[in-house]
């Protein structure tokens, strides 16, 4: 899975969850989209719904359980959750470390290692 392609799950759904929130600031997904942490952007518990439904698509996508509500990115100063692109970028970090860590299977490394910037 590309970079690109770890964008348009998220913006998707982002998409998705703006059907129901209706925040204008989510109407047009870029980068620099805020997510959390900002005046523009969504609660905590939506936050926590956006998350849950990324790591549900990149398991379909990818069959990799992924975990992105963790508390050590909680507690980062520059949180991985503040916008689209660093969120992108935390993913794709994640994708990256479940291939280098041994605990994909062959299947889904070859899948982790197709991630690229």
């Amino acid at each position: 899975m590309e970079r690109k392609d770890v964008f348009a799950l998220v913006a998707t759904a982002i998409h998705d969850l703006n059907e129901e929130l209706e925040y204008p600031t989510l109407a047009h997904v870029t980068e620099d989209t805020p997510i959390f942490g900002g005046e523009d952007s969504i609660d905590s518990l939506s936050l926590v719904r956006l998350l849950v439904d990324v790591e549900s698509r990149l398991m379909t996508a990818c069959s990799l359980p992924i975990s992105l509500a963790d508390e050590k990115a909680m507690s980062w100063h520059n949180s991985p959750y503040r916008t689209v692109g660093t969120l992108v970028d935390f993913i794709v970090s994640k994708l990256t470390n479940e291939s280098d860590d041994g605990s994909a299977t062959n299947e889904n490394e070859t899948a982790a290692r197709a991630v690229t910037h």
